[in-house]
């Protein structure tokens, strides 16, 4: 199944600057095949469902190993049925009205 997804990931108990944590987790979507959209207090994500999910957990994990004491995740996920549609697909169908 496709997915678009919003990830949120925090890695707590690390100091003030978080950018490393938030490096390594765009690393592992990019390795994942993923496409990705980095924004200012997430990632927007596309791809087949169970590899989005092999991917946040990749994430978890590394940031663990990196030192995190504690990892929180914000996740938004949205599948479709009725056809295909990409994260581009969404804001072209915005943009367009305005």
């Amino acid at each position: 199944m496709y997915v678009i997804a919003d990830l949120m990931v925090v890695p707590l108990g690390v100091g003030i600057s978080v950018s490393p944590y938030v490096a390594a987790c765009e690393k592992i979507l990019t390795e994942a095949g993923l496409k990705t959209h980095l924004h200012a207090y997430g990632t927007n994500i596309e791809g087949e469902w169970d590899v989005v999910f092999a991917a946040v957990k990749r994430c978890h994990e590394v940031l663990h190993e990196m030192g995190a004491p504690r990892v929180s995740s914000s996740l938004k996920v949205g599948t479709r049925t009725d056809r295909m549609q990409t994260m581009d697909d969404k804001i072209r169908s915005v943009t367009d009205k305005l």
